[in-house]
């Protein structure tokens, strides 16, 4: 889209304006996606044309670099210096967004995948005693894909939405909506068992303190004003 504007705002809003580009810069700034399929978890409902349409326009713009994967089949997509420096402008989009926009969040919004992919994520590998640990998360809320799995094997973590079969060290109850709270810092572990909104079962070395293995949002720290 063109707005035949000199203003800064107007040229900048014709290369990052368009919708879902401003969240694929945040998988690839942020949450540190470089392939197309990292990227179609990250933003979800994108369809794959439409993800391939905006990152051939991302290049052109000279925000990222595509570069051929060695040895195997697809691309990787790498930030330029002038989309690094779009990283301080998304946090302070995000700080916005946790300012003033919580009321606006409804039930459908509340992503399990999502909510998974961001705590995996999340884990400090480094954190967690031995090689292997397993965390098994349990959704009350759910109607169906009510238990998760989080696998950490080294530095490797991966989801699992079945059983993968091996022995379970942390069982997370909860509900989407009270993780998601907790993972953007509207409310503490704490506060959410004490409010029997959470449960965590497992060795009260790790259970004790979860933020200590699996960090929350970057935007957790940020006040939140609920808009009235």
């Amino acid at each position: 889209m063109e707005y035949g504007q000199f203003c800064p705002i107007a040229k900048a809003s014709e290369i990052i304006g368009e919708k879902w580009t401003i969240l694929i810069i945040r998988e690839i700034l942020i949450g540190g996606s470089c392939r197309f399929s990292d990227l179609q978890r990250g933003l979800g409902t994108i369809s794959p044309t439409l993800l391939t349409r905006r990152l051939s326009d991302l290049v052109v713009a000279e925000l990222l670099i595509k570069k051929k994967i060695q040895g195997r089949r697809g691309y990787e997509y790498f930030p330029t210096s002038s989309c690094e420096e779009l990283r301080p402008i998304l946090i302070s989009i995000g700080g916005w967004g946790m300012k003033w926009t919580r009321a606006r969040l409804t039930e459908k919004d509340n992503n399990v995948e999502l909510l998974m992919l961001y705590l995996q994520r999340s884990i400090l590998p480094e954190k967690l005693p031995g090689k292997q640990s397993v965390i098994r998360f349990s959704f009350s809320d759910m109607a169906s894909n009510k238990q998760w799995w989080l696998v950490i094997q080294g530095t490797q973590v991966d989801t699992c939405d079945m059983d993968p079969g091996k022995d379970v060290d942390i069982y997370i109850n909860t509900t989407v909506a009270t993780m998601i709270d907790i993972w953007t810092g509207l409310i503490t572990y704490d506060k959410a068992q004490k409010t029997d909104a959470l449960s965590i079962v497992g060795p009260s070395a790790l259970t004790k303190n979860v933020a200590s293995w699996m960090d929350n949002s970057i935007f957790s720290d940020m006040q939140i004003t609920r808009a009235t």
